[in-house]
């Protein structure tokens, strides 16, 4: 044994500890809006941030030099002021934008809650139902995703992909499965009037809220979402279908890209957005690597395996794994986009 080594390694896990302890409190200033509060108003001594934000000052005075500890924030020392650098402020407070971490950190809040039911899940098998996830999972949710519908759906993806582009200005079906709450198609609904869509999810309370959006949005006219499993097929054909960051998770993975297969018409197209990842633990073992196997214990696996599903996980459905699965599904086409992103793939699959 090298006793260099050994210390070295305490200090990484004291470093990876005292990360997740950092990770709750950025949990804690995103609900009460102290990155925000700091990015809009300036810098402010432990005071002035009660004062702002109205919280207590001695949790405020806490939290900042937690903060400033991690690097989140800076200190000066004579105007016992804290600072959020303006190249920190596109990840803690711009909320939509594409490196925002806060709706991440709020999943991850609701994550921690079903800690118990995971471990047992390892000792008895199984795994935690979506409806054991609090409020914060699925708000969470949203507002991670919501950085890709904001600025790539439109302004990347959908230019990426020309002939899906003509058929929805020209006016089609399409159809969006697992849609969640609808954020896509609301988009997409907004910017192909002539188009009309419909979105599939399994979870009722999402469909519920999609739909209220759906109605705000003024696209109800255009856009409906119906509660469905869609493994067992769908009713009608559709000329573009899409799942964003949904195979990885299914319960039946396989049983979807064959409906998804059956449902497009001859001349169809699937687009298809899942996690950037390899089919060899070698390339995945990094920071994202160690992140993206986190989620896939805390949420991606554990919710398929609870419905005695695949247990894909967060990594299971890689460009290797895609290909083989779209190949029994009945593709003849997996064109992966020519699209740099450290989180997602976005592929264009052909009949």
């Amino acid at each position: 044994m090298d006793p260099k080594k050994v210390e070295a390694f305490v200090g990484k896990v004291l470093g990876d500890t005292a990360g997740s302890l950092v990770t709750v409190l950025a949990m804690i200033g995103d609900r009460l809006s102290l990155f925000k509060n700091l990015a809009e108003n300036g810098p402010a001594t432990s005071e002035e941030l009660a004062d702002r934000a109205g919280i207590q000052e001695r949790y405020a005075r806490e939290w900042l030099g937690g903060m400033a500890s991690a690097g989140y924030l800076t200190y000066d020392g004579k105007t016992r002021r804290f600072t959020l650098p303006p190249e920190h402020a596109p990840v803690l407070a711009q909320e939509n934008g594409p490196f925002y971490f806060g709706g991440a950190h709020q999943m991850i809040s609701s994550w921690m809650g079903v800690i118990d039911d995971v471990t047992e899940a390892f000792r008895k098998g199984g795994g935690v139902l979506q409806s054991r996830y609090d409020s914060h999972q699925w708000d969470g949710m949203e507002r991670f995703t919501s950085g890709w519908f904001e600025n790539f759906l439109m302004q990347v993806w959908i230019p990426a992909m020309p002939d899906v582009q003509q058929k929805l200005e020209r006016g089609v079906r399409m159809a969006d499965i697992g849609c969640g709450r609808g954020r896509a198609l609301i988009k997409l609904a907004a910017a192909f009037p002539k188009s009309r869509f419909v979105g599939y999810d399994a979870f009722g309370p999402t469909v519920q809220h999609a739909r209220k959006r759906a109605e705000a949005a003024g696209v109800s006219d255009r856009v409906s979402f119906e509660e469905k499993d869609v493994s067992k097929g769908i009713p009608e054909k559709y000329d573009v279908i899409s799942t964003f960051d949904v195979i990885h998770d299914a319960a039946d993975p396989q049983g979807i890209l064959e409906t998804i297969r059956r449902g497009l018409k001859d001349d169809g197209i699937y687009v298809c957005l899942d996690i950037n990842s390899s089919h060899d633990l070698e390339e995945n073992l990094n920071p994202l690597g160690a992140f993206f196997h986190g989620a896939s214990i805390l949420y991606c696996m554990t919710t398929s395996l609870a419905n005695g599903g695949a247990g894909l996980g967060t990594l299971g459905f890689n460009e290797k794994t895609a290909r083989e699965m779209c190949a029994k599904a009945g593709f003849s086409e997996v064109k992966r986009l020519p699209i740099e992103n450290p989180f997602n793939i976005v592929y264009e699959i052909r009949p």
